[in-house]
């Protein structure tokens, strides 16, 4: 996994180590080790290219220790999507501040997502995640604020600002305004 940050991000958590017991690296290390992550939370997303509006259901992994959205190369490659340059290359580091292996980021793609009743137009950052199709960062977690149970992995949009499509379910009979505009982050930014 990668971090747009171009240092390490760990999760992890601190315990006090008596003086003289062992060395600070030496707690680091066992306590690397012994972390173990609780769940994993992962989303069922559809994902629609902007320009021709098809789209493809993917799974997403919510990860509060990264800070972007990123979309995987190869799952990006294999379905179409249009690439963005990006004016410089970001460097990518993993969780354990290693280089990433797939080499900087240097393409990023916009996307319209959907999750449930919620709707955004979203840039993710493009970049070798492994087996991984798309992480959903800090900016996003952020940024919406869902309703998260840790004990069944089931995830709400209830706290989304309304600039989100949060209430795009549709009453019978009802139809789409064509033209309808999606929010991007961006622009939620200039709002706040």
């Amino acid at each position: 996994m990668c971090s747009r940050e171009g240092k390490a991000q760990q999760g992890g958590m601190q315990t006090e180590v008596p003086k003289g017991t062992a060395k600070e690296e030496d707690r680091q290390r066992d306590i690397r080790r012994t972390f173990k992550m609780l769940r994993e939370v992962w989303l069922n997303i559809g994902v629609e290219k902007v320009d021709t509006h098809e789209g493809i259901i993917v799974k997403a992994l919510l990860d509060s220790s990264v800070t972007g959205m990123f979309m995987d190369k190869k799952m990006a490659a294999k379905h179409g999507f249009r690439l963005q340059k990006l004016e410089r290359p970001v460097a990518v580091r993993n969780v354990d501040g290693t280089n990433n292996s797939g080499g900087a980021i240097t393409h990023q793609v916009e996307v319209n997502v959907y999750y449930k009743s919620h709707v955004e137009r979203m840039r993710m950052d493009v970049c070798d995640l492994g087996k991984t199709d798309v992480i959903l960062g800090m900016l996003w977690l952020q940024a919406h604020n869902p309703e998260i149970n840790w004990k069944t992995g089931e995830v709400k949009m209830t706290r989304c600002p309304l600039l989100y499509g949060r209430n795009t379910k549709l009453e019978k009979g009802q139809k789409v305004k064509k033209g309808k505009r999606v929010v991007t982050l961006e622009e939620e930014k200039i709002v706040r």
